[in-house]
């Protein structure tokens, strides 16, 4: 890891760290909740062996990137994480009309709609975890969510600014990463009030393979000194998103992708997505949907989980462009 580069960028607004590493045609890769740039270490090196350049962000809200408003959730709306990657392309990578973008979990919501709003920035996708969602013109996703799940699943209990911080607090960063990371099991995250992660199975005593005590170090120290603030507030925009999005209801996202997404990932197992996946509901949001693969045994974190394997599809993706 040490060959990656580390740098400040100012883009809209923000102080946006990066790492970099390689030469060539730039991928960006975006992270998801509760992660870093650091969950893309193993792509980025093997892009960047490929002859790539590798570049990943912390995120609004995350690790060393600076600037955000965390008092006010309305800053990390689903615009708002859209123009970050487009300020930071322009500055990154002015030279280029187009990108590749690899994106995982909240990055690959952003993906989604960085390739609604700006088709003309993206050279290829590949989104890992979270399938396109189409905007329900009816509900917002936080209502749709409670009404399948119910008051105590995670985005309905993330609501309430300061609350779901109140019960991670005396837990330690740590504790809820080791468990967050580790969760291996279909189904949704329930944080019942008052309970904190007592919900959530207990993770393992010996840590994957795939997180190393050092690598989950790394998560940890980052979310000691951030708190969880920061990305937990892109599930409070998620009602502001919604809103703002209503001129792309109905929408096609028209950029060449290969979705990946692991057989137990609890996102693959939201009531309707496999249908949606497979029956030809995706493939008529995202015509230029080339590839759907589904990883044997994977869960949710399958770009640390399934390093190799994942930097592989990659780059057989992306080297057609």
């Amino acid at each position: 890891m040490e060959k990656i580069e580390h740098k400040m960028v100012a883009v809209n607004g923000l102080n946006m760290h990066i790492a970099e590493l390689g030469q060539g045609s730039t991928i960006l890769f975006l992270h998801g909740f509760p992660e870093l740039w650091y969950s893309w270490r193993h792509q980025m090196v093997y892009l960047a062996e490929c002859g790539y350049r590798a570049v990943a962000p912390d995120l609004r809200g995350y690790g060393d990137t600076t600037g955000a408003p965390l008092n006010d959730p309305s800053k990390f709306s689903i615009l708002h994480l859209v123009g970050d990657v487009v300020a930071l392309l322009e500055a990154i990578a002015p030279n280029e009309e187009k990108v590749f973008v690899v994106a995982h979990d909240w990055g690959a919501l952003i993906a989604w709609h960085l390739c609604l709003f700006r088709p003309d920035k993206v050279k290829a996708l590949v989104n890992l975890s979270v399938h396109f969602l189409p905007r329900n013109p009816k509900m917002n996703t936080v209502e749709w969510l409670k009404a399948i799940y119910g008051e105590d699943h995670y985005i309905s209990r993330f609501q309430v600014p300061g609350e779901i911080e109140a019960e991670f607090a005396p837990i330690g960063a740590k504790s809820i990463l080791k468990k967050i990371l580790t969760y291996r099991n279909p189904a949704p995250f329930y944080f019942p009030k008052g309970k904190g992660l007592e919900a959530l199975p207990d993770a393992p005593v010996a840590l994957s393979s795939w997180l190393s005590e050092e690598e989950l170090d790394y998560y940890a120290n980052k979310f000691e000194q951030t708190g969880f603030t920061g990305g937990v507030n892109y599930y409070r925009a998620l009602p502001i998103s919604w809103e703002l999005t209503a001129p792309w209801t109905g929408a096609q996202v028209k950029v060449p992708t290969k979705f990946i997404v692991g057989e137990f990932d609890l996102v693959y197992h939201i009531p309707g997505a496999k249908d949606y996946i497979h029956n030809g509901g995706f493939k008529k949001d995202v015509p230029l949907l080339e590839e759907v693969v589904v990883l044997e045994g994977a869960a949710h974190f399958v770009n640390q989980e399934r390093p190799h394997e994942i930097s592989k599809h990659i780059y057989d993706f992306i080297q057609k462009f």
